[in-house]
């Protein structure tokens, strides 16, 4: 695997950069389908919509996204919507009382009649399964906006920001402190294609699913799991955690506020890490529960750096499934 830097910024108008074959007109469910070539492709790409988007303004002229919520979403919407408007095209909002995936209306009856009008579907939804099942019946491209299971735009947002930051991204130490969830399970995939050391931290009983590791771990990735936030932080070029309420678990959250005491992200774990690293968070973030103010607030944390950059990979997914 070639060594992913930063791509200097276009002069006089777009460099063309070479898309893997068979990229076009795929779905985005799971990091775990796409190549090393082809994430590398996405990245490189957004990284030059973001330093020339005059160049790509028109670039999807005509073509509509349609955008199916099952979950709120603040980030995802805002980036999704003003992506295809920056590049030409238009969105359609559409929330769970308008489709009722699987309840109003059978979810192929959903594909199915939804690639008949757009060009291109993104779905937030409960159930990884619903995206799978999205994907396989319609014959637009349909981009998994999270499920519970896999959040493969979050990751590509987040590994464009780790390439901005430290230069590369082969080699660098990323630290996960939290719940071994759905963005756990895809930074997983996508660490084991890009040459990230990961490092997991997450209570007993929390880890991430079995499957993705071992998928990982084949495909030769470095992953370390552990339930000591201490030892995954040690000399880790970035530090990162989540919610450890996710959507979808609010049953749980009384157990899960005791189970995960020991996992905030603050000044001390921070120390614990040295003064390379830096403090990431996919947002919403709890302050006071899994980050402190401290931390979230300070010069290391490249949070909105990060909620940023996912404007530029969503719209480079854009243009690499669809142009």
């Amino acid at each position: 695997m070639r060594k992913l830097k930063i791509v200097p910024p276009i002069e006089n108008g777009n460099v063309p950069l070479m898309r893997p074959a068979g990229l076009a007109h795929r779905h985005l469910i799971s990091l775990l389908e796409l190549t090393s070539a082809e994430i590398e492709y996405i990245l490189d790409l957004a990284q030059d919509v973001k330093a020339a988007p005059e160049v790509y303004q028109n670039a999807l002229e005509g073509r509509t996204l349609a955008m199916i919520f099952e979950k709120p979403s603040l980030r995802t919407r805002v980036t999704f919507e003003l992506g295809i408007s920056q590049l030409g095209g238009r969105a359609l909002y559409l929330g769970s009382d308008e489709v009722g995936l699987g309840k109003r209306e059978a979810i192929k009856d959903v594909a199915r009649n939804l690639s008949c009008w757009v060009d291109v579907i993104m779905a937030r939804v409960h159930s990884h399964q619903t995206a799978i099942e999205l994907a396989e019946h319609a014959s637009v491209p349909v981009i998994n906006g999270l499920s519970d299971f896999e959040h493969p735009c979050q990751a590509l947002g987040d590994f464009m920001t780790i390439l901005e930051c430290k230069g590369s991204l082969p080699d660098v130490t990323l630290a996960w402190v939290g719940d071994g969830n759905n963005v756990a399970h895809s930074l997983i995939h996508g660490a084991a294609r890009l040459g990230i050391h990961l490092r997991v931290a997450t209570p007993a009983g929390y880890e991430p699913d079995r499957s993705v590791v071992a998928d990982a771990k084949r495909q030769g990735a470095d992953v370390t799991l552990t339930h000591s936030p201490v030892e995954a932080v040690a000399g880790a070029d970035v530090v990162y955690t989540d919610v450890w309420t996710s959507m979808g678990y609010e049953q749980e959250a009384e157990t899960r506020q005791e189970a995960f005491r020991a996992y905030q992200v603050n000044a001390q774990l921070m120390r614990a890490a040295g003064p390379q690293a830096l403090f990431m968070h996919c947002q919403p973030a709890r302050r006071g529960e899994e980050v402190t103010d401290e931390v979230m607030d300070s010069p290391r944390s490249i949070v909105y750096q990060q909620a940023q950059n996912h404007l530029h990979t969503q719209k480079a997914i854009f243009l690499a499934l669809l142009s």
